[in-house]
């Protein structure tokens, strides 16, 4: 299959990549500022002075700097902060609906209590007083590893209260939603050492190989994703793009390349084995790679013998003249830069994956140099006091734990009875995001006791059974760290309360402070603060001030530092890439998740504004499109608009049909973030849970979740 420009022209993407890849424009916010303001459940602002105050936006892993203008103390705008590193003035669709996020319907108004499977709203000290007193009981029967917490972050002074918490309490338990940046984390631990990261100057780069990674979807930091992405032409640097449907980022791209699903690894190691061949006397002049090292050595022999051009080119579906057209392009380029992640990056992906990507980053010595891949120290920017343990902690804390949430939730699925007696979800929504969701609730089901610190009635929280419900990010003080990918220098930023709590909520660390100083003894004297806001303050230390006065802080800003030679076992020694769920006799199609720049990861839902601007290609009305090739759907005998059942191991969803030159045969793609049960008509209803489609597959080395899809079926209904 081939799409040239004028074809891709021709489709109507154009328009749609271009407007994508700008930051919000002036119209764009006046408009939303006029919007925000008719929604039936938001109050019109009065008359007063204007004000701005600046803050961080946590919607998503980009963590942007924002302006927020407010009248008569109301918040009315949210703009992009001009001099933060990570964004630069850019805001994304999602920030600047940021502010309909204060008064939504799905908010939690006040702590709930569950009695009956009915939810009753109740005190604060009431709902604290019920915590401690379910826990003291886990505690008194010495099982205090029954205790678990999944967050949606793991960085940050509130994650580590509550991994604090944990630890005092007796519990090693504490796991979080598995994203690209935990993988790049496994990438430059294996392959660098302990307490590395691993980050990208896309800024610089001249020519980006793209593994799926979208620049346009929503990549790491988003807005500057978007930004560099928009001066390619101006410095003329090329975008090469790998992945088997022409998103917007692959439209905007200088050179799409559609391989076959799940085959970037071949690819990767297959340029690797080509750029050894013509390179071989240039990589004794990169420090890193030493040719007499046995770890490169064998590594060398393993693409040598196993992905030999020939080989890669019939498993990727990519002709063999365009490999090594594409190998010889890397290979020369003045700032060359491969980069990993499908999509945004939201899920944690194949190990290995990011690792061959990575090789291809060193076989170029494009490492720690402008424009090339960053390795750093992680520094270490919290300085929380020494734990005190009790006996019954310090048995409880070392006892074993799950190598990942994905892992502890399918062994509570199969279990008669739950090994964890009490859970806590802090900013998390896995019995929505997380691949086959189903069995997550199952699984959440079979726990006994579980407490929500979220701000809406996710669906993760309709489960639990203790609501403390938190801050938005605009009423609550937080630290913040700018996600590793397309961040050459990483950020630690101060999001404030700009304006006050609109209902009775409070932060997720004032929270868990007032549960350790209800079960009083121990584990109050190991949280001395008074209140989140003086233990934030305590554990930055001399970051705080330049933090409050400021808003940011760059991290580790020293010379880039790693110690060679760098270890490639991850690559020969771990196993191949592990496979989908399905037989193709059964399910002879396969099944993507799409991630849309106007649709968030789920985690937090879409906002009514952003639902709005979703297009009817993706969602008309409530019923969900899906994509597929016009010469599938011709075998198919479907036609675009018709309803269809799709089918995968897991189940089956009505969908209609949406004709698509862009998607190669055989693959069908299905937008995530929609298909949500939350208490919100104008978000509610609208279209399937992909996740609900597609089972995790469990990828050996991190034991995260590394499904990028599941065979599947279509018919017309």
């Amino acid at each position: 299959m081939k799409i040239d420009r004028r074809s891709f022209l021709g489709l109507g993407l154009g328009a749609v990549a271009g407007g994508a890849v700008s930051p919000a424009g002036i119209k764009l916010m006046d408009d939303l500022s006029i919007w925000t303001q008719n929604w039936p459940w938001t109050p019109v602002p009065p008359d007063g002075e204007v004000t701005y105050e600046n803050s961080i936006c946590s919607l998503c892993k980009g963590s942007c700097g924002i302006t927020i203008k407010k009248a008569a103390g109301r918040a009315i705008k949210i703009e992009g902060q001009k001099d933060h590193p990570v964004n630069k003035g850019g805001i994304c669709l999602h920030g600047i609906s940021g502010l309909q996020y204060l008064y939504d319907p799905s908010r939690i108004k006040s702590p709930l209590i569950k009695k009956g499977g009915r939810f009753e709203k109740t005190s604060w000290d009431n709902a604290i007083t019920l915590v401690a007193k379910k826990l003291a009981q886990i505690k008194d029967q010495k099982k205090p590893e029954s205790l678990a917490c999944i967050s949606g972050n793991s960085s940050g002074s509130t994650a580590g209260l509550f991994k604090r918490f944990l630890k005092v309490f007796g519990s090693n338990q504490f796991y979080f939603e598995p994203s690209m940046d935990s993988t790049l984390d496994t990438i430059a631990e294996k392959m660098h050492g302990t307490d590395n990261t691993i980050s990208y100057d896309i800024d610089n780069a001249n020519c980006i190989l793209s593994f799926g990674a979208g620049l346009i979807e929503g990549w790491g930091a988003p807005v500057l994703a978007f930004k560099a992405n928009a001066l390619r032409k101006e410095k003329k640097a090329r975008l090469i793009q790998i992945e088997p449907r022409l998103s917007n980022t692959a439209a905007s791209a200088d050179k799409w390349l559609p391989v076959n699903p799940g085959t970037e690894t071949d690819f990767a190691l297959g340029l690797c084995n080509i750029i050894i061949k013509i390179k071989k006397d240039e990589l004794y002049n990169i420090p890193y790679i030493s040719q007499t090292d046995d770890g490169f050595l064998a590594f060398a022999n393993l693409v040598e013998k196993e992905y030999t051009p020939e080989k890669v080119a019939q498993t990727t579906g990519i002709d063999l003249s365009v490999l090594n057209k594409i190998a010889h392009e890397f290979a020369w380029a003045d700032k060359p830069i491969a980069l990993p992640g499908k999509g945004r990056g939201d899920n944690a992906g194949d190990t290995r994956e990011f690792a061959a990507v990575h090789a291809l980053n060193a076989l170029t010595g494009n490492i720690n140099v402008k424009g090339g891949v960053w390795v750093k120290r992680r520094e270490k920017f919290l300085n929380f006091p020494y734990e005190n343990l009790d006996n019954t902690a310090k048995k409880g804390f070392l006892q074993p734990r799950h190598s990942s949430f994905n892992t502890l939730m399918n062994k509570l699925a199969k279990a008669e009875t739950s090994s964890i007696q009490a859970l806590f979800i802090l900013n998390s929504n896995p019995c929505y995001t997380m691949h086959d969701c189903d069995k997550i609730v199952q699984a959440f089901q079979k726990i006994p006791f579980k407490v929500s610190f979220s701000s809406f009635m996710d669906e993760t929280a309709k489960l639990s059974d203790i609501i403390l419900p938190s801050h938005t990010f605009l009423e609550r003080f937080e630290d913040i760290i700018s996600s590793s990918a397309g961040v050459a220098r990483k950020s630690l930023s101060l999001a404030r309360p700009v304006v006050k709590p609109i209902f009775d909520t409070k932060n997720p660390g004032d929270a868990i402070l007032m549960i350790a100083k209800a079960l009083k003894g121990n584990m109050a004297d190991n949280f001395p603060w008074e209140n989140y806001e003086a233990c934030l303050k305590s554990v930055l230390g001399d970051n705080f001030n330049p933090l409050n006065k400021k808003g940011w802080v760059i991290l580790n800003d020293k010379a880039p530092f790693f110690k060679p030679p760098m270890d490639f076992s991850i690559i020969t020694e771990g196993a191949g890439s592990p496979a989908i769920q399905g037989d193709k006799k059964s399910f002879p199609l396969t099944l993507i998740q799409i991630d849309n720049i106007r649709i968030p990861d789920g985690a937090v839902a879409c906002s009514p504004f952003t639902v709005k601007i979703v297009s009817d290609k993706v969602i008309k009305g409530k019923d969900m499109l899906v994509e597929i090739n016009p010469r599938t759907a011709e075998k198919l005998r479907l036609s675009h608009g018709d309803k269809a059942k799709i089918t995968t191991p897991l189940g089956s969803a009505m969908v209609r049909i949406n004709i698509f030159d862009g998607i190669m045969p055989g693959v069908i793609g299905m937008a995530q973030g929609l298909g949500h049960t939350l208490d919100n008509e104008y978000v509610a209803g609208k279209g399937v849970n992909v996740n609900k489609l597609i089972a995790p597959v469990i990828e050996p080395i991190s034991g995260q979740d590394a499904a990028w899809g599941i065979a599947a079926s279509i018919s017309k209904v």
